[in-house]
């Protein structure tokens, strides 16, 4: 099986860097991030029309930045410059503190090299053109650990057939056909790259961490972490029941919780 986040679970992963304190995948979110206690930093990464392959959540620019229209349409000269702090506010939009900060979109490769030490989770959100081959080039120069996800199957599936011996989590797909077998007492059947099962705690009226849910993850030898909590009471609740991680974009509360365990 591959390898995945060194260290004994329970783990912090900040989700986006410390996407309540910060502009969301900026460097200045992922430094939060850490500080704030993260063991892991959780990101998104598309391309640029040049192939740069920078992290971003959205296919658009318009959410997070003072710019509009899709990443994978602007040359890399164009998307460095934006504001990247522009609509982040932590007060319901009376106050933007990042505007105008110099908060920028960073490449993956730029996260890479100012941590190199801190342990990635990537989601490969870019299907057309496609991008695995350059997300991979990358990641085969990290010195910290890498998890690779994608909700999207066919995306996931072109990572491992290009990477098969990188650590995986499992997609939307995947994430059903487990949530099926548990329901139904069946042992599920996981790629050998998978190294951690990422969902939220409920999809619609479905409960999807439960204790069978927990117990089969770890029966077939792979962690669970869920995403994306925020609430200190939701936090403890989770850890009750034996999850691996929790994603959050208040990383510290998850640290919190966690210490006052030992």
């Amino acid at each position: 099986m591959a390898r995945g986040f060194a260290g004994a679970p329970p783990r912090v992963l900040g989700h986006r860097g410390a996407a309540g304190l910060a502009p969301e995948n900026t460097l200045v979110s992922f430094h939060r991030g850490r500080a704030e206690g993260a063991d892991v930093l959780e990101l998104d990464v598309h391309a640029t029309a040049d192939g740069e392959v920078v992290v971003l959540h959205d296919a658009t620019l318009d959410r997070t930045t003072e710019g509009s229209g899709a990443v994978r349409e602007r040359p890399w000269d164009e998307v460095r410059r934006l504001d990247a702090g522009f609509r982040f506010t932590p007060d319901g939009g009376r106050t933007f503190p990042y505007r105008g900060q110099g908060v920028t979109i960073p490449r993956l490769a730029d996260l890479m090299t100012a941590l190199p030490a801190m342990p990635l989770n990537i989601e490969v959100k870019q299907g057309d053109p496609p991008i695995v081959g350059a997300v991979i080039a990358l990641v085969r120069g990290a010195r910290a650990p890498v998890v690779l996800a994608a909700e999207h199957d066919a995306i996931m599936l072109a990572i491992r057939a290009a990477a098969p011996d990188l650590p995986t989590s499992l997609a939307a797909g995947e994430v059903a056909a487990f949530h099926d077998a548990v329901e139904h007492g069946r042992a599920p059947a996981l790629p050998p790259s998978v190294v951690a099962l990422q969902i939220p705690p409920r999809f619609g009226d479905i409960e999807l961490v439960t204790a069978a849910s927990v117990g089969a993850a770890h029966a077939a030898g792979v962690e669970m972490h869920v995403w994306t909590i925020n609430d200190p009471a939701e936090i403890h609740r989770l850890l009750d029941l034996g999850v691996d991680g929790i994603v959050s974009d208040f990383p510290a509360r998850v640290r919190t919780a966690l210490d006052g365990r030992t």
